[in-house]
This record gives C-alpha cells, structure tokens and sequence, in this order.
C-alpha cells in the first residue's frame, strides 16, 4: 500500500525557499522556484449584539419598575362655612328659606332618619338653603327613656350627623340660625345642586 505524501507546512516551504536562495543552480531550469504565499485567512466578523432598550430618567437602569397604586376612592368634599353676607341677607329675609323641618320632641333615632330623608328631598326638589329646627331644650333627661328622651340632645346631635360623610354629597356647610329663625334652637344648611347624576362644588 502506497503511502500518502504529506504536503509541506506554511512554515517548512518558508524555510526551505530560505535555504534554497543561498544555494547557486547548477542549471537555470534547476533552480527552485518561491512558491507563492497562501493568502491570509479573512478575520472573521464580529458578532452581532442586539442593542440594550435603556429607560429613560435618573437611576432607569438600576431601579426596578414601581407597582401601580390602585386608585383611591374620591375623598368626601369638605365642609364650608355659610358666608356672612349670605346670613345678614336671610335674616333680613332677603334671600329666602327653601324648606324647613322641625325635630325637637323626636327620639334621635326617628330625627336622624327624618332629617336624611328631609335632606335628599331638599336637594332632589333644588333647594339652596333650608332650616333644621332643633330645639334649644335643657340638660338631663327622663331615666325612664334614657338618652333617647334628653332634652337638647338633638341640638348637640345635629350638626354631627351633618358634619357626617355620607351627607357631604347633600350639605356644603351649616351655621346656627338667627334669632328671628330659632337662634341656637335652629341650624341653616346648605344644600349642593345636583346635576344629572354627579353633584356640583360650592
């Protein structure tokens, strides 16, 4: 079996066409020949990176992405005090009381529910200011009724259930009445108008 011949590595034809310039043919047609160099291999191309997608604004490539807070329900509009003008000119009788409602003698559980009802009816009907008569009464109470029966709880009673949050969407503000209308025995409110299905702001 016939040995395969090897060929001569880049760097074995180098040298031998090193050794082979020094050496003088004997015949022109001897002489040896400088094998051309084998061309130098292309470099291979770098490689393709897809190029980052950075955020934008200070610390966006260090700081993670902050949750979304859930929206939070609408707070309850704040109550506003009665102008004074506006109180001048009703006890003048120059701006008119839309509707009125009178609470002394009832228990606070009847009152309470008598003055929402009377409430909503006010301001369904587009009424701006209306009167809560309370009654001025005297401190103690019957024991046998208990505080449901106290005279002058309403008038201390009132103004906090106006002052509470599910009647903000109704009343804008209250101040005591004067004393043509039941003085400290008597409150104005004022109503919100309504429009559609939303309220208004004062």
């Amino acid at each position: 079996m016939s040995r395969r011949r090897r060929g001569l590595s880049r760097e074995e034809r180098t040298l031998w066409a090193a050794v082979a310039r020094t050496v003088e043919p004997l015949r022109v047609e001897d002489a040896v020949v400088e094998p051309p160099p084998e061309p130098e291999p292309e470099p291979a191309p770098p490689p393709v990176v897809a190029p980052v997608k950075k955020l934008r604004g200070k610390g966006a490539d260090t700081a993670p992405p902050r949750p979304v807070p859930p929206p939070q329900p609408p707070a309850h509009p704040p109550l506003h005090p009665i102008e004074r003008r506006t109180l001048t000119r009703v006890a003048r009788g120059t701006v008119g009381i839309d509707a009125r409602i009178d609470l002394h003698g009832l228990t606070q559980l009847d009152a309470h529910d008598r003055l929402r009802g009377f409430l909503f009816s006010a301001q369904a009907q587009g009424a701006r200011l209306v009167l809560v008569i309370t009654g001025k009464g005297k401190a103690g109470g019957d024991p046998h009724y208990g505080e449901f029966a106290e005279r002058g709880v309403l008038r201390r009673r009132v103004p906090q259930w106006l002052a509470e949050p599910g009647l903000r969407s109704i009343v804008i503000g209250f101040e005591e009445a004067h004393q043509t209308h039941g003085g400290g025995g008597a409150l104005y409110v004022r109503i919100r108008r309504r429009r559609g299905h939303g309220v208004d702001e004062p």
